[in-house]
């Protein structure tokens, strides 16, 4: 696995004023994530390219991942390296010069900002650290450094779809009857969730009404973006990680 000369990227039109982008893969070229597959400084490579194509001599910061509630509030960064980064799954900063940077493959990454407080944020965002809160802890730490929550735009990028999300009556019982009828649905029998949706539904919840959904399923769009669910029923040894940044 290497890298290409050129990144597959999308953006969202409700955040074309602030540099950011949810990264693809190239057909399997492109991986971003120090715990997939490839050589640790091919990925580096990758992340500090996207990186700069953000925001040219930027400096790439972006957290241990552990699908948690916990975010962090950033002013200096880090350098990126495989290990000994900071736990979260939030970000925020008002720090000129610092791209914050989230992976996944099949959870929700959720880039944020206020332009006028000049304030942005990235989030990773599975069903998990959705219910647990680091939607609205990120909203909170935003605020913090002088966001307001009615100003932020929020984007999802690609993250599994319904379809494609079966879970179990195990799951199903972890909500109430209200997330069911909303964010829970039945086909031939079996239960799926629409975690786009349910992201969206925390969003608003907390204040924010700009919001796009790039309604990019990762379990479907095969030639664009890992997807840990789709390596699983394939059988597949390790999976990879898109990126996305801010």
């Amino acid at each position: 696995m290497g890298k290409s000369s050129n990144l597959d990227i999308s953006a969202s039109k409700l955040l074309e004023a602030v540099p950011h982008g949810f990264f693809g893969n190239n057909g399997g070229v492109d991986q971003f994530g120090y715990g997939g597959p490839g050589d640790e400084d091919l990925v580096r490579e990758n992340r500090l390219k996207a990186a700069n194509q953000i925001l040219a001599g930027g400096l790439l910061t972006a957290p241990y991942q552990t699908h948690s509630s916990k975010v962090l509030i950033v002013t200096d960064g880090w350098i990126d390296e495989p290990k000994d980064r900071p736990e979260a799954d939030g970000l925020v900063t008002a720090s000129p010069g610092i791209v914050l940077g989230i992976v996944t493959a099949d959870c929700a990454p959720i880039l944020l900002a206020d332009l006028k407080a000049g304030v942005v944020a990235a989030a990773h965002a599975g069903w998990k650290g959705a219910v647990n809160g680091v939607i609205e802890n990120t909203l909170a730490a935003m605020s913090e450094i002088g966001a307001r929550v009615d100003r932020v735009t929020a984007a999802i990028g690609p993250t599994i779809g319904l379809n494609s999300y079966e879970v179990g009556e195990d799951f199903k019982e972890r909500f109430n009857s209200r997330d069911e009828d909303n964010f829970l649905q039945k086909y031939n029998g079996r239960w799926h969730f629409n975690l786009p949706r349910y992201v969206r539904d925390r969003l608003t919840s907390s204040g924010v009404t700009r919001i796009e959904d790039l309604g990019l399923d990762t379990y479907t769009v095969e030639d664009r973006y890992y997807s840990y669910r789709r390596s699983v029923h394939r059988l597949e040894p390790n999976y990879g990680r898109q990126a996305s940044m801010i």
